[in-house]
């Protein structure tokens, strides 16, 4: 196991699910060099229709980590009642050793663009997934500034693009514990007759 590490690899995919947690806190070692096209790699494998293969990806890691947290602070101080927040938030993200962005096409059609959508989030599960069995933590953010077009232009988002997910990565400072699920057979509805009425109720 990578000294690194916090966590034991997991064994088998539904253990990998079950064990993955959103981590906020890094160490301050950088990823290997060459881990993030790994995991990106493996990430790329989610479903999507046709295989439009809707991303693209933006990392900041080392300097350019530094730069992201500027461009984020030129919101949050505006838009942060507390001062202190923005200063804090811009050094929170400036010490991260990874943050990628995950950026999809606005198809302006409602099909494809609901299809793409989903594809792309099952891309950012995988890569969470991924870097989880590597011992690396991630957290899955959509803070406010990723939707302010100053924003989005200074960190090279076009126009007609959305971003999905900016993703924290690093190895965990610490791991959050477990917060119970609703067990799905709660939220199930099996139909395994024909409704008389030919309406579900």
């Amino acid at each position: 196991m990578n000294q690194n590490q916090l966590h034991s690899p997991s064994t088998g995919i539904s253990a990998a699910i079950k064990e993955r947690r959103s981590v906020k806190l890094f160490r301050q070692e950088p990823l290997p060099k060459g881990l993030l096209e790994e995991l990106l790699n493996v990430a790329v494998w989610a479903p999507n229709h046709g295989l439009r293969e809707p991303w693209r990806f933006i990392a900041f890691e080392g300097e350019g980590a530094k730069f992201l947290g500027e461009a984020a602070f030129s919101f949050v101080k505006r838009a942060a009642a507390d001062p202190d927040f923005a200063v804090k938030r811009k050094e929170y993200i400036s010490n991260i050793p990874l943050t990628l962005i995950v950026v999809m096409p606005e198809d302006p059609r409602q099909r494809e663009w609901d299809e793409d959508y989903a594809a792309v989030s099952s891309l950012v599960q995988n890569f969470q997934l991924a870097a989880w069995e590597k011992g690396v933590g991630t957290i899955w953010k959509t803070d406010p500034y990723i939707y302010a077009p100053e924003f989005r232009s200074r960190i090279g988002v076009k126009p007609g693009e959305k971003i999905v997910a900016m993703v924290h990565a690093g190895y965990p400072e610490a791991i959050p514990a477990s917060r119970p699920r609703t067990e799905a057979s709660r939220l199930l509805t099996v139909v395994d007759h024909y409704p008389e009425s030919g309406t579900l109720e």
